[in-house]
């Protein structure tokens, strides 16, 4: 039982990886920007 919660946790954990992977640079991009648009 406790294999399949581990199994579970990390399929779920990759999936939050992957997320990341991606949803981090475009948090970067739409921040700089925003900073772009102030500066001016």
């Amino acid at each position: 039982m406790a294999t399949n919660d581990i199994d579970s946790a990390n399929q779920t954990y990759s999936g939050f990886i992957s997320s990341l992977k991606w949803a981090v640079p475009l948090i970067a991009v739409i921040t700089l920007f925003v900073i772009m648009l102030i500066a001016e």
